[in-house]
């Protein structure tokens, strides 16, 4: 039988009919919600946590080049290893640099479940 693993809903919620913490009932949306966290948080957004975070949101305003593609390929490597390294294990990142977005399509393995998982994620101004 596999095991259950409890994931707390973000955002943050109460439960109505319990009083307690929502759970996320998703393991896998969990999951997709702290790659999410990791990738739009700019380092030193988090008090108690300067260095967590990405920090996507400011290559939007970089050039627009294979440059700026690459680099934005390293930092979410890294950055979901840092932090995630636990939880999945990146086997692909793929960018896109448009006129004012950029495109990160990111294939990993969820750990806990023993799948590949993919997300693309747009980040715009």
């Amino acid at each position: 039988m596999a095991e259950r693993i409890q994931s707390i809903r973000f955002p943050f919620a109460v439960d109505e009919s319990s009083g307690r913490l929502a759970e996320e009932p998703s393991y896998e949306a969990h999951v997709e919600q702290l790659i999410r966290q990791v990738l739009l948080t700019t380092p030193g957004e988090r008090a108690h946590r300067p260095d967590f975070g990405c920090g996507l949101r400011r290559l939007v305003f970089a050039p627009l080049t294979d440059a700026t593609a690459q680099l934005t390929r390293v930092m979410v490597l890294q950055a979901l290893d840092r932090w995630l390294g636990s939880v999945l294990r990146v086997e692909e990142v793929q960018v896109r640099a448009l006129t004012e977005s950029l495109e990160v399509g990111i294939s990993y393995w969820l750990q806990a479940r023993g799948e590949r998982r993919y997300l693309n994620l747009e980040v715009t101004l």
